[in-house]
């Protein structure tokens, strides 16, 4: 039996994904959320298999919710389930550790094969997600990653010289999430630490 966590912030689609999902005998949904913070609270103590996780919510954004979510439960897979499929958002969730990505409209057998392969250990994209990353990964002209506008947000306060504990007040959100932001800015920028940051996002005029 594979355990699923709903999450998304719209009852009426909670209580969709909830009906469609409990038709599957190999699926059992052991829990709701209505927010990313929600969720990452309640995954260590339902350990679910397979979160499946909208983007667009209060509090904390989809994105920055995997990391936190696969470091709530190690082992657990997160499968996307949303309305977006801009460029930022599908390379956002993917490079933040999602294994799968559909679009709300998928029938429901898409979403039960999505959550059977992810908690396998594969990846599930519909074919306009797929698209977007196949070209993302062959471009010829790529560029490093742009910075999100969270991303933007933290670096302009590291820019100001704000210690984690008030960025995390400042934003409303927690230290562990300016932490991971932080450390993607890095990443992006290939940047060691906040000073070099703060040096190559002038030079690249970013701030």
């Amino acid at each position: 039996m594979i355990r699923v966590l709903v999450v998304d912030d719209h009852p009426i689609v909670r209580q969709g994904l909830v009906s469609v999902l409990g038709d599957e005998e190999d699926l059992e949904v052991v829990g709701e959320a209505r927010s990313g913070r929600e969720a990452i609270a309640l995954t260590p103590r339902l350990q679910p298999d397979v979160v499946l996780l909208d983007l667009e919510m209060p509090d904390v954004d989809g994105v920055e919710a995997i990391p936190l979510l696969l470091a709530a439960r190690p082992g657990v897979e997160v499968l996307v389930f949303t309305a977006y499929d801009t460029d930022e958002r599908v390379l956002g969730a993917v490079r933040a550790g999602a294994r799968g990505y559909l679009l709300k409209g998928a029938s429901a057998n898409e979403i039960a094969q999505g959550i059977r392969t992810v908690h396998g250990g594969g990846s599930y994209l519909e074919p306009r997600v797929a698209s977007k990353l196949l070209a993302e990964v062959t471009s010829p002209h790529r560029r490093a990653p742009a910075l999100s506008d969270r991303e933007r947000e933290v670096l302009r306060l590291v820019a100001e010289g704000l210690p984690t504990k008030q960025i995390a007040l400042s934003l409303s959100i927690s230290e562990r999430t300016v932490k991971f932001h932080v450390n993607s800015i890095f990443h992006k920028l290939g940047a060691d630490n906040r000073a070099q940051a703060v040096a190559l996002a002038a030079q690249r005029g970013l701030l």
